[in-house]
């Protein structure tokens, strides 16, 4: 039996009896290192960190080109700081799943210390201990994976959250916002010495880096104004040859831990990985699984150094370049399809992303979308080539049935990503001048998939839970009324709205020429039963291009 807590240098065959790849340092001293010389902080210290970010520094440590590693932070949730971090040793089991069944097991040490640095108001230790580090003048690199809700400090209507409203009112002592942590933890570094630091969003959307800096500086200037920080404050944060705010594209499926994973470790005498569900509803384990194929493009801005990245297949590059590899997956060559099948999935009954792909329809339908109306306008960023990009995705990350993941969990939030996800495309057939949107079909018949979705009445004509969407109950509220197989309904009337909701898709679809397309699309799928996957095979059958 082994366990992850095992001494793996002294006890390496053990490990690798059971299939585990140990590191070759000794993560005593990499510890001692790092709350020494701190050259890595990273916040969020959820399933993408512990199966990539902690990879990467594990693997330079290995290399040689870090002899220190990360302090991780959570603020969210203290769960899983005291579930999975403190209980291991901060160790952590990655599991890569292969579509062909087999795994592969690394353990990574790579992190030094696991600090929860929330509720600041009833316990503000571990903020305090966080700004302690931020004063480190070795500090390179703050890096974050606290998905994009974390950024927020304003609400739609534009006025500050309720939190965000106290800190600024109270000031840098004892915040509650998570963005007000991080500018309070900025705000120590400033006060002892100034010294650079890079400021690296990884979260998964476009321009994160930027949304960062806007958000970090609406809380200083707040404190500005409300006397807690001075103009100088701001100017450092400002600017980025002091401060810098990189952006970057991520890309790796990492979901929740598998039961499956987990049983089968057990089964190879691995101790100690159950999976901890903590009162915040977090899901996390001492092991994380995850695809095979994974993608990091960073801009290259650190004014306080950093470490070779590169080394570990990180992409460094320049601004304009992270931008395009960012359109490029946001925009035609994951999130796209991604989105089709979340919704596709879900009115169709699927519980799978592998078991879609399978369904010969749903498989052409993201193959048309992706290498039929997207790879003609999508501007390459050369670093990553989209076609093979599309091919990878298709033919192994998708259809992996050992990356555990759903269409719910995708559906999450849709009115908020369809601007992104199928908007641009159909602004760049906009600005083309030998295209035009009317030439697109099957993003129309999405958005009309998504229409009924928003009834939450699935191809069977039973009700459905959706997933949880900030515009869900306006939305849902304009097609609640339309009934499955009523040819006397008024469908114009009940999503016109909807469909020319510039906020919603960048454009009046209707101006644009694919609002009746999307009606006509939408008045099929309300036939009756099985109208939706109908619909489907019968523009298949009609637009559909071989793309094999």
């Amino acid at each position: 039996m082994v366990n992850i807590t095992d001494d793996y240098l002294k006890n390496k065959d053990e490990f690798t009896e059971v299939g585990i790849k140990v590191p070759n340092y000794d993560d005593k001293k990499i510890a001692q290192n790092t709350l020494t010389n701190p050259r890595w902080v990273h916040f969020g210290g959820g399933n993408l960190f512990r199966a990539f970010h902690a990879a990467i520094a594990s693997h330079l440590i290995d290399q040689g080109k870090m002899d220190s590693g990360i302090i991780v932070s959570d603020a969210y949730d203290d769960g899983t700081i005291n579930g999975v971090y403190r209980p291991y040793n901060n160790r952590i089991l990655r599991v890569v799943t292969k579509a062909d069944g087999t795994k592969d097991l690394e353990l990574f040490a790579s992190v030094a210390k696991a600090v929860f640095s929330g509720r600041a108001t009833e316990d503000p230790s571990g903020l305090n201990e966080m700004k302690q580090i931020f004063t480190k003048p070795s500090l390179q690199v703050v890096s974050f994976s606290i998905t994009e809700k974390g950024y927020a400090v304003k609400n739609p209507d534009g006025q500050y959250l309720p939190a965000v409203a106290r800190d600024l009112e109270n000031g840098p002592a004892k915040p509650e916002n998570t963005m007000s942590m991080i500018a309070s933890m900025l705000l120590s570094r400033y006060q002892n010495g100034a010294k650079p630091i890079a400021m690296l969003s990884t979260d998964n959307f476009s321009q994160n880096g930027d949304r960062l800096k806007e958000s970090i500086l609406t809380i200083a200037n707040g404190w500005l104004e409300n006397g807690f920080a001075d103009q100088g404050f701001i100017d450092w944060l400002s600017d980025d040859a002091k401060v810098s705010f990189p952006l970057s594209m991520i890309d790796r499926i990492t979901p929740n831990p598998s039961e499956t994973v987990e049983k089968d470790l057990k089964k190879l005498g691995i101790e100690g990985i159950d999976i901890v569900h903590t009162k915040k509803h977090t899901n996390i384990a001492a092991f994380a699984n995850t695809e095979e194929a994974h993608y990091l493009v960073v801009e290259d801005k650190f004014p306080n150094g950093r470490p070779e990245f590169e080394a570990a297949g990180v992409i460094m590059t320049d601004r304009d370049t992270v931008n395009l590899a960012d359109e490029m997956k946001v925009t035609v060559c994951l999130n796209p399809l991604h989105t089709a099948l979340a919704i596709y999935g879900s009115v169709l009954d699927f519980n799978s992303i592998a078991a879609e792909v399978k369904d010969p329809d749903l498989n052409s339908l993201i193959k048309q979308i992706g290498y039929v109306e997207g790879l003609p306008v999508v501007r390459d960023p050369k670093v990553i080539n989209p076609k093979a990009f599309i091919d990878e995705l298709v033919q192994k990350r998708l259809p992996n049935p050992y990356t555990p993941d759903t269409p719910q969990r995708i559906a999450t939030d849709t009115s908020q990503k369809l601007g992104i996800r199928y908007g641009v495309t159909i602004q760049h057939y906009l600005d083309d001048p030998d295209r035009e949107p009317s030439q697109l079909n099957f993003i129309p018949l999405v958005i009309a998939a998504w229409l009924r979705y928003l009834m939450a009445i699935d191809d069977h004509g039973e009700s459905f839970t959706p997933s949880p969407d900030p515009l869900w109950d306006s939305l849902h509220s304009q097609v609640a009324n339309l009934k499955l197989g009523s040819a006397d309904q008024n469908v114009h009337d009940n999503i016109k709205g909807i469909l020319s909701n510039k906020s919603i898709f960048g454009n009046d679809l209707y101006a644009v020429g694919l609002g009746d397309k999307i009606e006509a699309d939408f008045k099929e799928m309300l036939a009756g039963k099985g109208a939706i996957r109908k619909t489907l095979e019968e523009k298949l059958a009609k637009y559909g291009k071989n793309v094999d």
